[in-house]
């Protein structure tokens, strides 16, 4: 858990990638995303890119798919589609309560799945979000 005491405002800047992988980790865990995809793995790492500059999701073909392609040692290509599938299984199995907490709308009220980059983003900006009133 990330160690800020309450009413303390803070830059994202100032947490340490680990405690941004350990709630984001807890976040995607909730929602249902399985650990056992490579999905699940470029999809932290995208949140957490994203959660530190926003300015990546509005460009996830040419500038987060290829960073998180370079640090696994694949293609952007598979980047795009593993992160895809895993949003689509947890979207499938996922927790419906948690998706509409986050997104607003779940599977249940018959809305099709969000796309990479509203996923990618909106858990990005929760944490944002959490960070800053922790």
């Amino acid at each position: 858990m990330l160690d800020i005491k309450k009413g303390d405002f803070l830059d994202i800047a100032k947490v340490t990638d680990i405690e941004l992988e350990r709630y984001i980790t807890r976040i995607m865990l909730d929602i249902g995303v399985p650990a056992h995809l490579k999905g699940y793995h470029y999809l932290r790492d995208a949140i957490l890119l994203s959660g530190r500059d926003m300015e990546v999701v509005s460009s996830v073909t040419k500038l987060l798919y290829p960073v998180i392609a370079r640090h696994f040692r694949t293609t952007d290509q598979k980047v795009e589609r593993a992160i895809r599938n895993a949003i689509e299984v947890s979207w499938q199995r996922g927790n419906a309560d948690t998706f509409r907490e986050l997104f607003g709308y779940s599977i249940e009220t018959g809305n099709n799945r969000p796309t990479n980059s509203e996923y990618i983003a909106r858990i990005a900006d929760k944490i944002r979000l959490d960070v800053r009133t922790m």
